[in-house]
């Protein structure tokens, strides 16, 4: 139970018609819930791109819109061993071989769009830009002259740097669709739309290095001088390499200024696919090492179990379920002059619902921070599964108490099963999330088993929210509503009502599975109220904010850890020779994922 309205910005009427017609409620902060008390805390990360200004610059716009495909580069097995200095050498040279080609061609695209931009501080700029690809060719023959030999002639040009190549080159060439032959430009500005469409596919790869430099080098010890990539992550994270991005991406915005909302779509439509051929490239480089990422790589399905765990509620959604039914009671309440038929269930009024939620959510929210703070030891301590367990069973029994003030106020009862299904059609999960679950489901070779693990009141919401995605299979284990001819009784059939509730599930469902294999369990969580199911799966992601997780789970020990950090270092231990089975349960560490794009990308990459 996590309800709260009183600072709520819509009406509740109004958020449920919103959700009815399928209109987007992220953009300004949807109705606080039990759980979370920071209203920002249930906005979906990688939102952002919804409520950009308009005024906001095009590249950054597209970078944070294509966030899913900078966010797959970064995981990339190849980007993994490269930041934990582990990659093997014979990959690196490859690699440099392959960039050479591309940088090659990269900086004959710059030439063309210099031959193509009529303002004479384009030009200028486009040459200064070119310059700097060639100082970084530069830096890629010193490495090969470090090593002795001529890796460039020895390797020849894979499919992916093909592809990408003459992409690029196609573009800066004028052979893009919807615009005329390059020999029939007649006029300079459209030529000058060429200089902007080449702009628009060379861009994201010079924000994308950028960005990968930046993240690795955050990884770089302050004294560490043996990694042996040093020198790529310092050249891509320098302030002069973050200059040229910058650059880039001012001279696409001015190139752009007097273009058309179609010309401009093309644009979008040149970065997008740049970006997909920029995974493409970092995903087709030969590695000879095993790696932490994805996930599945290492997963066979003949010998081991893939047990993906996840929460429901503000992990999947933007807005918490008992938010939602409650909108549907108080939308379909009688009016105040409604006669209601004998034989119906009798229900409150709007007014009367209205008030008695408000009165269980004060309520709630009040004696929910009391009963955090009544079971957070004096001092931090060192992680304990059974101390954390005996902690949480207080809370427990809070939220046994709660719920049964709810069946007991009545304001469940009399919803339709179809308002109910209709509202979970129009559910908005979070940015990422359905495709995930999707990919995973349609994937039959990974024998993937998933459970959703929820405190939702009504099983039938999370369903319908699922199957509107196209995902069927899962195995939803919440509460049900009790119904009369499809009406709820305002009673219901209670199976996960609390942390303790849902340890048991995840422990019986681990359980269940067959001894005969491995299994590898990951949970997916973001409240107090999954911390012993991240706890004790194997690999435990929290997703979201929430400030009463963190507070309870590190007072009692458990280590907080950014995912790609994370991995990052277990894929350094994996080089110098960890043992295989690097993923243990109850180890005191949970990962903290921005966004369902970062899950993907770690379990089952591209």
């Amino acid at each position: 139970m996590r309800l709260l309205f009183s600072s709520s910005p819509y009406p509740i009427p109004t958020l449920f018609r919103l959700a009815r017609s399928h209109r987007p409620v992220c953009s300004s902060p949807p109705p606080p819930t039990w759980r979370s008390s920071n209203p920002m805390a249930i906005l979906p990360k990688s939102s952002a791109a919804a409520v950009i200004p308009s005024e906001e610059r095009l590249a950054t716009r597209f970078w944070i819109k294509y966030r899913r495909e900078s966010v797959l580069s970064l995981y990339s097995p190849f980007a993994l061993c490269l930041a934990s200095g582990s990659l093997k050498i014979d990959t690196f040279r490859h690699y440099i071989a392959q960039d050479v080609h591309f940088l090659k061609a990269f900086a004959h695209a710059y030439e063309l769009a210099e031959d193509c931009a009529d303002d004479d501080d384009a030009k200028l700029a486009i040459s200064e830009l070119r310059k700097g690809i060639l100082e970084e060719l530069k830096m890629h023959n010193s490495f090969v002259q470090e090593w002795g030999s001529d890796c460039v002639n020895e390797s020849p040009v894979n499919s992916a740097t093909l592809k990408y190549t003459e992409f690029l080159l196609a573009t800066a060439s004028g052979k893009v669709e919807g615009l005329k032959a390059p020999g029939k430009l007649a006029t300079p500005f459209e030529k000058t739309k060429i200089a902007a469409y080449t702009l628009g596919a060379m861009t994201p790869c010079m924000r994308l290095y950028a960005f990968l430099g930046k993240e690795f080098q955050r990884l770089l010890e302050p004294n560490e001088h043996n990694h042996p990539y040093k020198k790529w992550i310092e050249n891509y994270s320098s302030e002069s390499f973050q200059a040229s991005a910058l650059q880039t991406e001012d001279l696409l915005d001015k190139l752009s200024v007097p273009l058309t909302g179609e010309e401009l779509n093309i644009i979008e439509k040149l970065y997008h696919q740049a970006m997909k051929l920029e995974i493409e490239f970092f995903y087709s480089q030969p590695l000879t090492q095993p790696t932490i990422a994805p996930l599945t790589k290492q997963h066979d399905p003949e010998q081991d179990h893939l047990m993906i765990f996840s929460d429901f509620d503000l992990t999947c959604t933007v807005v918490d379920s008992s938010a939602i039914l409650a909108e549907i009671a108080i939308v379909t309440a009688p009016k105040p002059d409604q006669n209601q038929p004998a034989s119906q269930i009798a229900r409150m009024s709007s007014a009367e619902l209205r008030n008695t939620w408000g009165l269980l959510s004060t309520q709630y929210t009040e004696e929910y921070e009391q009963c955090i703070e009544s079971i957070l030891p004096s001092e931090k301590v060192e992680f304990n599964y059974e101390t954390l367990h005996k902690a949480l069973e207080q809370l427990s029994d809070f939220e046994k108490r709660a719920n049964s003030r709810v069946i007991e106020s009545g304001v469940l009862k009399g919803l339709n099963l179809e308002d109910i299904k209709r509202a979970g059609q129009r559910l908005i999960l979070q940015d990422g999330c359905i495709s995930f679950f999707q990919k995973i489901t349609k994937n039959k070779s990974l024998n993937a088993n998933i459970h959703v693990l929820s405190y939702c009141w009504c099983g039938d919401l999370i369903r319908t929210a699922f199957s509107s995605g196209g995902v069927d299979v899962l195995n939803i284990h919440a509460n049900e509503f009790n119904y009369e001819e499809s009406i709820s009784t305002g009673e219901i059939v209670w199976k996960v009502q609390s942390p303790i509730d849902k340890i048991q599930a995840f422990n019986d469902i681990l359980q269940d599975c067959s001894y005969e294999r491995k299994k590898l369990s990951v949970y997916i969580g973001d409240s107090v109220g999954d911390l012993l199911c991240l706890v004790k799966a194997d690999i435990g992601i929290v997703i979201g904010s929430s400030s009463s997780l963190r507070k309870v789970g590190s007072q009692y020990g458990v280590s907080f850890v950014p995912l790609f950090p994370g991995l990052v270092k277990k894929q350094k231990e994996f080089g110098e020779g960890a043992s295989p089975c690097i993923w243990k349960g109850q180890s005191g560490i949970l990962y903290t994922a921005s966004s369902w794009d970062d899950i993907h990308a770690f379990i089952l990459g591209w």
